[in-house]
C-alpha cells in the first residue's frame, strides 16, 4: 500500500515545500488530481449519457419482460451490444477520485511516514523522546485506561512501544514537534527526514479533528473555523450537485423517473455523508473537499460545452432509430389487418354455402373407399383398407349367420323329441300321477352338438306343439 500511496505523498509534498503552507498544498494537490482525471471525467460523462439515451427502450423492456427477469436481462444485454454501451463504464470511472482521495487520507493521517520517511522503530523513539504516554492522555488523545491496557501489553512483552499508529497519532505526535526540540528529535531518532510541519491555515490547525461543540474549550477564532470548514465543504457539495444535475438534465433526451428520484436522493444524502465524515476526521480533508467540488463544478461546464454535438449527434440518431422503429411497427400493424380483412371477407364468401360431407371425401390413389365397408358402416376395416396388402384377404362370414344356424339345429332337436313323446303317451294310454306329487316333466338330456360350418341357412319356422296329459277321472275324484 505504501508504494501506491508514495507519489501523492511526494506530490502534496512538493507543492509544501514550494509554498511552506499545509493549506495550499492540499488546495493545489485538489487541483491537480481533477486536472490529470479530467480525461477520467469525460470518459465517465459520456458513457452516463450513453445509458441516459437508453433510459426509453430500457423502460419499454421492462414494460414487456418485466415479469421474466431473464428474459429482461438477455434483452438488456442484446441492447446493450447493439448500442455499444458499457453498462458499469460510469461506475468504473467514478471508482478512480474515490480511490485518490482514500490515498490523500492516508497520507494526511499518516505523515510522518509519507513525508518524513520515518520507520516504526524511529516513530517509536520519537514518541518516547516527547512523553507521549501523558501528553496524550492529559491532551483527551488517547483514554485512560486504553493507555493503562497498552501499558500492561508491554510489561507482558505483548507490544514494543505504547505508540500504537492508529487513527491519527501521527499528526498528533508530529504537533509536538516545534523549532526548538527538532534539533535534539533528529539526533535521538536518526531521522534527518524529520522537520517541523506548518499545519497552519488562516489561523487554523488543518490536522485538528472539528467538533460540534465548539464552544467547550472557548470560542475562538480557531474553534468557530473548525466548525464552519466542514459546513463549507457541505454547502458547496451540494451546489456541486445542483450544477452535475443541471447539466445532466440539458443534455438528456428522454424522462427517467426513476433516474430523476435516484438523483434527488443523491443531492440529500451526499452533502449529509461529507457533513458526518467532515466532523470525524482531521480538517485538512474538508478543504481538500471544498476545492474538489470547485472544480468539479467547472468541469461540468466545460463537459457539457465539449460534449455538446457529441449529445446532438447522439440524439438524433437515436431520434432516427425510434422514427424506423415506428414506421416497422406500422407496417406490422397493417400488414395484420390486411389479413383480418382477408379473412373476414373469406368468412362472408363461405358463409352461404354448405360444409361438405365427409362422406365426400376425395379418395386417395391405391384405396377404394367401398372395401372398407361393412353394411351401413362405411370404415368398419378403416380408412385406408386394401383387400390385397397382406397377399389375400379371408372372405368375412356375417356371426348372425352361425348364430342362426345354431338356433335352427336346436329348435329341431327339440321338435323331434316332442313328436317322440306324443307317440308314447298315445301308445301307453293316461298317465297316472302319484297323489300329492306334481307332475314333473321330463327333460331329455341334451347333448352337446358339433358347432357346423358356417352355410347360408333358410329361415326354419318352428311349430311348437301342445302337450296334451290325460288324467284319469277316478283318481281325480279320490284325490
Amino acid at each position: 500500500m505504501g508504494i501506491i500511496l508514495q507519489p501523492f505523498a511526494w506530490l502534496l509534498l512538493f507543492f509544501y515545500n514550494l509554498f511552506n503552507s499545509y493549506g495550499i498544498a492540499l488546495i493545489l494537490f485538489g487541483i491537480v488530481i481533477k486536472l490529470i482525471l479530467f480525461p477520467v471525467t469525460l470518459k465517465q460523462k459520456k458513457s452516463m449519457i450513453q445509458t441516459t439515451m437508453l433510459s426509453g427502450k430500457m423502460q419499454q423492456l421492462q414494460k414487456q419482460y418485466g415479469k421474466d427477469r431473464e428474459r429482461y436481462n438477455l434483452e438488456l444485454q442484446k441492447l446493450y451490444e447493439k448500442e455499444k454501451v458499457n453498462p458499469m463504464g460510469g461506475c468504473v470511472w467514478s471508482l478512480i477520485p474515490m480511490f485518490v482521495l482514500i490515498a490523500l487520507y492516508g497520507i494526511i493521517r499518516e505523515p510522518l511516514t509519507y513525508f518524513m520517511s520515518m520507520s516504526a522503530e524511529q516513530i517509536q523513539i520519537l514518541a518516547s523522546q516527547l512523553n507521549w504516554p501523558e501528553v496524550a492522555v492529559s491532551s483527551g488523545w488517547v483514554a485512560q485506561n486504553a493507555m493503562e491496557k497498552l501499558q500492561d501489553q508491554l510489561a507482558q512483552g505483548k507490544i514494543t512501544g505504547l505508540f500504537q499508529n492508529g487513527a491519527y497519532n501521527q499528526l498528533y505526535l508530529l504537533s509536538l514537534v516545534n523549532s526548538e526540540n527538532l534539533a535534539s528529535l533528529q539526533s535521538a531518532t536518526g531521522a534527518d527526514g524529520l522537520f517541523v510541519l506548518n499545519f497552519q491555515f488562516l489561523g487554523i490547525d488543518l490536522s485538528k479533528i472539528p467538533t460540534w461543540r465548539f464552544w467547550a474549550g472557548g470560542i475562538t477564532p480557531e474553534s468557530i473555523g473548525l466548525f464552519v470548514l466542514p459546513l463549507i465543504s457541505v454547502a458547496v457539495s451540494f451546489l456541486s450537485m445542483k450544477v452535475s444535475m443541471s447539466t445532466n438534465q440539458m443534455n438528456k433526451q428522454t424522462e427517467n423517473k426513476q433516474m430523476d428520484s435516484t438523483n434527488k436522493m443523491m443531492l440529500w444524502m451526499m452533502p449529509i455523508m461529507s457533513l458526518w465524515i467532515g466532523f470525524t476526521v482531521p480538517v485538512g480533508l474538508s478543504v481538500y473537499w471544498i476545492t474538489q467540488y470547485f472544480v468539479t463544478m467547472g468541469q461540468e461546464v466545460i463537459c457539457g460545452r465539449m460534449l455538446k454535438k457529441d449529445y446532438e449527434a447522439a440524439r438524433e440518431a437515436s431520434a432516427r432509430r425510434e422514427a424506423e422503429e415506428k414506421e416497422e411497427e406500422k407496417r406490422r400493424k397493417e400488414e395484420a389487418r390486411l389479413e383480418r380483412q382477408r379473412r373476414l371477407e373469406e368468412e362472408k364468401k363461405n358463409r352461404g354455402k354448405k360444409k361438405p360431407k365427409k362422406d365426400a371425401e376425395p379418395d386417395q390413389e391405391g384405396i377404394n373407399r367401398e372395401d372398407s365397408r361393412e353394411g351401413i358402416r362405411a370404415y368398419a376395416r378403416g380408412r385406408s383398407y386394401i383387400p390385397g396388402r397382406y397377399g389375400g384377404v379371408t372372405p368375412y362370414t356375417d356371426p348372425n349367420q352361425l348364430f342362426r344356424a345354431v338356433e335352427a339345429a336346436e329348435a329341431g332337436k327339440k321338435k323331434k323329441k316332442g313328436k317322440e313323446k306324443q307317440e308314447g303317451t298315445t301308445q301307453a294310454g293316461s298317465i297316472q300321477i302319484p297323489e300329492g306329487k306334481p307332475v314333473e316333466p321330463v327333460i331329455p338330456e341334451e347333448k352337446p352338438t358339433p358347432i357346423e360350418p358356417p352355410v347360408e341357412t333358410e329361415e326354419v319356422e318352428v311349430e311348437v306343439e301342445e302337450i296334451e296329459v290325460e288324467v284319469d277321472e277316478d283318481e281325480n275324484k279320490e284325490g
